[in-house]
């Protein structure tokens, strides 16, 4: 894992592209665009914008010797002062799955967020019937906290989610 740079565009394209009708049941909708490597750097030099503002960190899971990305994993929706929190999101390749993979993103994440960045809580929201989502954030100390009715607009609807988050320490604010 490391951080997302603009040269990930293609490779990212690749896999996102290969994991399109895996991941269409549990993504929002994507234009043709987001599936290109135009479209992949164009999002990454926002995520890049976004992490120079203090707001996200942006993170390319790669496979080891060849360094071709396999998923990736963000920190999002960054805030500071007395409330100290950020939400994660991640996607991993089809052929890693199964491997702890992305557990082990979710908890490196969770380590800079508390140890880099000085957060106090992670927060991630599932669809309800994403069981392997929820299995990786349980994994990774993650409690169920609510349940968020029309959430988001995934696959043609809005969609319940299932809200967890992890306290990382109870320490003040910085």
């Amino acid at each position: 894992m490391r951080g997302v740079r603009v040269e990930d565009a293609a490779g990212l394209a690749d896999a996102l592209a290969r994991n399109r009708a895996l991941m269409a049941p549990v993504e929002p909708w994507r234009s043709e665009v987001f599936y290109t490597e135009a479209g992949q750097k164009a999002r990454i030099e926002a995520l890049l914008a976004e992490r120079d503002g203090g707001r996200a960190a942006s993170y390319v899971l790669v496979e080891a010797g060849s360094g071709a990305p396999v998923g990736m994993i963000n920190l999002g929706s960054i805030a500071l002062g007395p409330l100290r929190s950020g939400g994660v999101g991640y996607w991993v390749d089809r052929a890693w799955h199964g491997r702890g993979l992305a557990t082990a993103a979710v908890e490196e994440v969770c380590r800079i967020a508390r140890d880099e960045i000085g957060l106090h809580r992670v927060e991630a929201g599932t669809l309800v019937d994403n069981l392997a989502s929820q299995r990786v954030l349980a994994k990774a100390g993650f409690e169920r906290y609510g349940l968020a009715p029309r959430y988001l607009h995934i696959n043609g609807a809005w969609r319940d989610h299932i809200l967890f988050q992890r306290l990382l320490h109870d320490d003040p604010p910085l």
